[in-house]
Order: structure tokens, then C-alpha cells, then sequence
């Protein structure tokens, strides 16, 4: 009787042991997220250190030519120049301003279409030009030519027109028939 009286306490230790346990895991988990609230920045504060660290990167010879508003797409798109899996095209305006646009080694002219778009958008956001381009417009009113062809059909690639790293594509108007 005293062994069953024995195990009887044995147990009830144990229990109160794992409820003990079970509370310290609970306060444990909660005193650190009260610590991460307390170690958490305000936005104003991480996004300062975010631009320092930009700008640090920015200053290696790789990423200089980007500017110091960068975006994730574009230090990607200058690593891929560096290891020969992107190429540069530049397009020439009719105002003579030449645009670096980077795009795969396999891309099509859709690509170069969405990555001229992708650069214009970002250089108004940065210098706060025109606010909305209708690129449907664009595309109905201007052809890409190079060497004199014009880049009609979007599925094509690049490379199947000649067009190789820092070719110019040029900006040409359609004429319209009458």
C-alpha cells in the first residue's frame, strides 16, 4: 500500500513537473517575442540603413555604373553582364538620348520591349517625369529597327535578327498609309 501511495506522489510530481515545464516553454517564447518587439527598428530607421548599405555596394567597381536608388532586378541584370549571360542593347531615341537596356543572351524582342519599359518606368520614378506612358500607343506608333529591319515579330529572338552586346537598336516611326 505504501509503494502504490509512493507511486501515487511519484506521479503527481511528474505532473506538476511537466506543467511546470510547459509554462516555462510558454514564458520562454513570450519573453522573446517581447524582446524582438523591443529590438524591432522603425521603418524610417531600417530603411537608412538599407541606403547605407546600398550605397557601400554600389561603390564596387562591378555595380558603379548603377545608380544609388538601385532595385534588386538591376544589380542582378549587371552581375549577369559581368558573367556573359546578359547583353547590353542600346536604343536610340529619335532626341538622341541612347538607352543601356539589359536583357538575357536569349531574349526575344518582347523581352527588349518589357525591358525598355521596365527602364523608362524606373527613370521617371527617379527623375519624376510624365507620370503614365500608354506603351499600347507606343508600340501602334513606333517600330524597333536594326540595320534597317524592323523588329516586327515579338516571339524572335535577338540573335536571329544579328542583334549581339552593345548593338544599336533604334526608335523608327511608322509611316501611315493613306
Amino acid at each position: 500500500m505504501e509503494e502504490l501511495m509512493l507511486k501515487e506522489e511519484n506521479l503527481k510530481n511528474d505532473e506538476v513537473e511537466v506543467e511546470f515545464e510547459e509554462k516555462t516553454a510558454v514564458d520562454e517564447i513570450k519573453e522573446e517575442q517581447e524582446e524582438d518587439e523591443e529590438e524591432a527598428l522603425p521603418h524610417s530607421e531600417f530603411l537608412d540603413i538599407f541606403e547605407e548599405g546600398l550605397a557601400l555596394m554600389v561603390q564596387d567597381p562591378l555595380l558603379c555604373d548603377l545608380p544609388i536608388q538601385v532595385t534588386l532586378e538591376e544589380v542582378n541584370s549587371q552581375v549577369a553582364l559581368e558573367y556573359g549571360q546578359a547583353m547590353t542593347v542600346r536604343v536610340c531615341k529619335a532626341d538622341g538620348e541612347v538607352m543601356p537596356i539589359v536583357v538575357v543572351q536569349s531574349a526575344t524582342v518582347l523581352d527588349l520591349k518589357k525591358a525598355i519599359r521596365r527602364y523608362m518606368e524606373l527613370k521617371q520614378q527617379r527623375e519624376g517625369g510624365v507620370k503614365h506612358i500608354s506603351w499600347k500607343y507606343v508600340w501602334r506608333t513606333f517600330h524597333l529597327v536594326f540595320n534597317g529591319e524592323k523588329l516586327e515579330d515579338d516571339k524572335r529572338k535577338l540573335k536571329d535578327y544579328g542583334i549581339r552586346n552593345r548593338d544599336e537598336v533604334t526608335f523608327l516611326k511608322k509611316l501611315r498609309r493613306k
